[in-house]
């Protein structure tokens, strides 16, 4: 039996094991006296803060029960916010106001009414830092210092700087700027980046090392070379002792290009061990990145159910970590270190879909894993659903985005991005993409529903019967996985990539045939609409032809020193050792696509498994 198999068994040894719970709850006397004490401790030291209006609320939502049985089903069955089996959320608090700000009503009003404290003392009017923003901003268009001047507008008026970063289709697959037939594709739905020196000017003007900035980098292949490049920017920038500073994400996941994004530049196993190389130097040197963003985001993009997007992104998640325990990686080196990535749609499943994930993960990292109670978190990323955004009448998509950031805040997800309206046209241009931001900054911000009270939306019967049934189709999905030999072995089966097609196929079905309503294009829709002029963001032939001067004056200046690194690349992974030092090396004098394709010469190059 694999990894996965026993996450499957230990998944439903612990339910048998919460039934018990209960059962022992009900029948053992002390015990439940014991659980009703910890009950009536633990909400008797719920702070309780106040609404803007006066409103008096609990800082945590509990269900209002006394009954020891569902104390214990509550207890062990889901968790508080920040306990195992962490149904509710992650960690204890999240998107709330810092409490000293809102404590007291009276105060407040005293304080607008201008009247001042007491003689004597030394209390003034404060307010105290509140927590980092869960929004992480995402664009990638043009050249770097297009990027750049992006960025800056998007974190104009942010107190914490989260950005993540899109790449173009050549640097998605590892290609120069000035590889053939790539021109017309330089800086087109991301930013292209070949140099170190690009990505310098990638990120200019922010302080990589500062405890407020992360970067997020969206590419998988060759994350390994730009992860390189980044901290060799870093370096340029910073000195070496920024290297531990930095924090941020890169996705490098080569399970979810080979079942739905196809952007795998090396045949699967020596992918999957540059990857490895990569999490092992991190992991060692660089304690505050996320050196893998397990993805079930393009997964649900390509066309899969919910069920499945979850199920994949799981099960490679356990796939990841056991390659990396196999490596010698402690769990709770490499556990806490990892990160994931889901879309939320409007399908009913959204309602719980990392809601349950969390609880899975949590399970299996520790009965399966030995992991400790950081390595066992799931921190989630959510990026609202692109696929839901429809070209007609595409104003709609402001309340679809809406919706689905209501869902993803239920969920706790620890940070999430907004698409913008204009998305199925074009690189979102700054218009749609400042609407988009505000949509999260209204809904924590401006609205009461997150801000005040953990669990304001947490635990309907709804809710509560759409966990099971996701629940029980997930654990489905992995032991048909199990079934065919493990993650690796169905990946070769093409197993997963012929669930999504079929998931997709039936999806756009469901829309022609009018089973699947999307308003604005099935339904309701205004037949007199005329297509919208949206002004296309593309990338002049000047700066394409920029970026190419640029990158032949790079390797004109380092041809030589880029000569001996190379060489020196190939020597290491052709002897099987860990080849990231080498890049990082490489990096500072070489270009992605000179990297890339001196490790194929190597490795070889993926091909598409038939």
């Amino acid at each position: 039996m694999s990894k996965l198999g026993q996450v499957v068994e230990s998944v439903e040894k612990y339910n048998k094991f919460v039934l018990d719970q209960v059962k022992r709850a009900r029948t053992d006397e002390k015990f439940g006296r014991e659980l009703l004490g910890r009950w009536n401790d633990v909400k008797a030291k719920i702070p309780v803060t106040r609404t803007p209006t006066g409103l008096p609320l609990p800082r945590l939502a509990l269900p209002e029960i006394d009954e020891p049985g569902e104390i214990a089903r509550y207890l062990f069955g889901e968790g508080l916010p920040g306990e195992f089996p962490y149904l509710n959320a992650a960690y204890r608090e999240m998107y709330l106001e810092p409490v000293r700000e809102i404590e007291s009503f009276e105060k407040d009003k005293a304080v607008v009414a201008g009247v001042s404290p007491a003689r004597g003392s030394k209390e003034r009017p404060t307010r105290p830092p509140l927590q980092e923003e869960p929004t992480r901003l995402f664009s990638g268009l043009m050249l770097a210092e297009d990027t750049n001047e992006r960025f800056h507008y998007l974190t104009r008026h942010q107190r914490t700087h989260r950005l993540s970063t899109a790449f173009d289709g050549p640097t998605l697959y590892g290609i120069d700027s000035d590889a053939d037939g790539v021109f017309g594709k330089i800086g087109e739905g991301g930013v292209a980046i070949d140099t170190v020196e690009d990505m310098v000017q990638l990120y200019d003007g922010f302080d990589l090392g500062s405890p407020n900035f992360s970067a997020s980098m969206t590419i998988s292949g060759p994350a390994p070379i730009i992860m390189a490049m980044y901290i060799a920017a870093a370096k340029r920038r910073f000195g070496p002792k920024v290297v531990p500073k930095l924090r941020g994400t890169i996705q490098a996941d080569i399970f979810k290009e080979v079942q739905a994004q196809n952007e795998t530049i090396f045949p699967i196993e020596p992918s999957l061990r540059f990857l490895t190389d990569m999490v092992e130097f991190t992991t060692h040197e660089m304690p505050r990145w996320y050196p893998i963003s397990i993805s079930g985001y393009h997964i649900g993009e390509a066309g899969s159910t919910p069920v499945q997007q979850a199920a994949y992104t799981l099960s490679n998640g356990f796939a990841y970590a056991e390659m990396f325990a196999g490596r010698g990686i402690s769990v709770d080196q490499f556990g806490p270190r990892l990160s994931f990535f889901l879309d939320c749609g409007l399908d009913a499943e959204y309602i719980a879909l990392a809601r349950v994930s969390r609880r899975i993960w949590a399970i299996g990292m520790r009965d399966v894993f030995g992991a400790g109670p950081k390595a066992q978190l799931l921190k989630l990323h959510t990026q609202t659903s692109g696929r839901s955004l429809i070209a007609a009448e595409f104003k709609n998509n402001l309340t679809r985005t809406a919706a689905e950031l209501v869902l993803a805040y239920m969920n706790a997800t620890n940070s999430c991005h907004s698409n913008s309206a204009d998305e199925p046209f074009t690189t979102p241009s700054e218009e749609w993409i400042r609407l988009a931001a505000h949509g999260q900054a209204i809904l924590l911000e401006e609205s009461g529903i997150f801000k005040h009270t953990m669990n304001m939306l947490s635990g309907s019967p709804g809710m509560k019967a759409v966990e099971r049934a996701v629940e029980a189709a997930i654990l489905d999905e992995f032991r048909e996985i199990e079934r065919l030999g493990g993650v690796l072995a169905a990946v070769e089966e093409r197993y997963q990539r012929s669930q999504i097609q079929n998931a997709a196929h039936r999806y756009e079905q469901q829309i022609y045939n009018g089973t699947r309503p999307i308003i604005g294009l099935n339904r309701y829709r205004d037949g007199g609409e005329e297509i919208p002029e949206v002004k296309l963001v593309r990338t002049p032939r000047s700066k394409q032809q920029l970026q190419v001067d640029r990158l032949a004056k790079f390797k004109e200046k380092n041809a030589e020193k880029a000569k001996r690194a190379l060489d020196k690349l190939a020597a290491v992974a052709d002897s099987g050792e860990n080849v990231f030092p080498a890049l990082l090396e490489t990096a500072e004098v070489c270009s992605l696509g000179q990297i890339t394709g001196r490790l194929q010469e190597v490795v070889g190059r993926f091909r598409p498994m038939v």
